[in-house]
């Protein structure tokens, strides 16, 4: 479990508590119901990351809502999109192994995460990786509830495929960006798991003679 989550729950019980004590049981219920929630809502459980050469995995669990072929800094690339619902686990994973070449936080809107202009228009991190014979793009976008992004990594640091990297709280939307020359492996509606879904495969000479991937174990702040 990701550490926010005890000290929400904590903060929900404490209000209970008076509650409680001072005015009758059945007022502690819905703090009590949220505490609850925030246990459930920040979960982070382990996930087995697949090892084959040149798999791009999803960053966040959820349903894809775009696959489209778009051009990125003047490359033929596609972008996979990712809505993540309340319901989801919102701990982020690094979708691919690589080295870190840039992060950056671009202030913006809280537009709702299923709309395009949202990949665009709100408040998001982007982090540029190297790494499996390509520069991969993704991005932790807020939505409407989504008011804070967690983003853990910084420029050298290399991480793992499936590697825990951040999060976005309370609904939210995360877009992958890489070569166009990769196999795309899901398709709108489906749904996927950080670290575990397979969205494409990217397979060079270079990469078939890399095998980065392992399972994840290190656990979020």
């Amino acid at each position: 479990m990701v550490h926010d989550g005890i000290y929400y729950a904590l903060g929900m019980v404490l209000v209970a508590a008076p509650l409680w004590w001072l005015a009758a049981p059945l007022w502690a219920l819905v703090p009590l119901l949220f505490a609850m929630f925030f246990l459930w809502f920040f979960r982070d459980p382990e996930r087995a990351i697949p090892a084959e050469p040149g798999l791009i995995v999803s960053p966040a669990d959820g349903k894809v809502t775009e696959v489209a072929a778009i051009q990125f800094n003047g490359s033929p690339s596609t972008r996979v999109s990712i809505f993540l619902s309340v319901f989801d686990v919102h701990v982020n994973r690094s979708p691919i192994h690589g080295v870190v070449r840039d992060v950056v936080y671009k202030p913006g809107k809280f537009r709702n995460a299923m709309d395009s202009a949202s990949a665009d228009d709100n408040e998001q991190s982007v982090v540029t990786m190297e790494g499996q014979d390509m520069t991969l793009v993704f991005k932790q976008i807020a939505g409407l509830l989504a008011r804070r992004i967690v983003c853990t990594p910084k420029p050298g640091d290399t991480l793992a495929r499936g590697q825990r990297v951040g999060m976005i709280k309370f609904g939210s939307r995360t877009d992958v960006i890489f070569p166009a020359a990769a196999t795309v492996s899901v398709k709108v509606g489906d749904h996927v798991k950080g670290g575990a879904s397979v969205l494409a495969q990217y397979v060079t000479p270079q990469t078939m003679t890399i095998t980065p991937a392992r399972k994840s174990t290190e656990a979020m702040p």
